[in-house]
């Protein structure tokens, strides 16, 4: 199992993923602040953890929900989402990532 805390900036909202490797399928909770990332969960509740970690084998199946239901393109939460899968997948290693802005 992993877990993710995102705190999606200056919109204030925080959204909490859960994910759970189940054989060739990660499971996926999600509990958001954001509306637009609450009709994302109704929708994203499982994933194949291969096809999220390459563009090569087309668009992973969290960007086209994050596309369908989240109208901002720089939200962190989908890439926050596909960094939980890959942790409870064994396909890479728990490490924080951050982006500093300024101006």
């Amino acid at each position: 199992m992993a877990k993710a805390k995102i705190f999606s900036g200056i919109c204030g909202f925080t959204t909490e993923v859960e994910t759970e490797a189940n054989g060739r399928v990660c499971n996926i909770k999600i509990e958001s602040e954001c509306e637009d990332i609450r009709k994302l969960a109704e929708n994203l509740t499982e994933v194949d953890p291969f096809n999220e970690i390459s563009f090569r084998r087309g668009m992973p199946k969290v960007y086209e929900m994050g596309q369908k239901y989240c109208a901002h393109a720089a939200c962190p939460v989908p890439v926050g989402i596909i960094k939980a899968v890959e942790i409870a997948s064994g396909l890479a290693l728990p490490e924080d990532v951050k982006i500093e802005l300024s101006k």
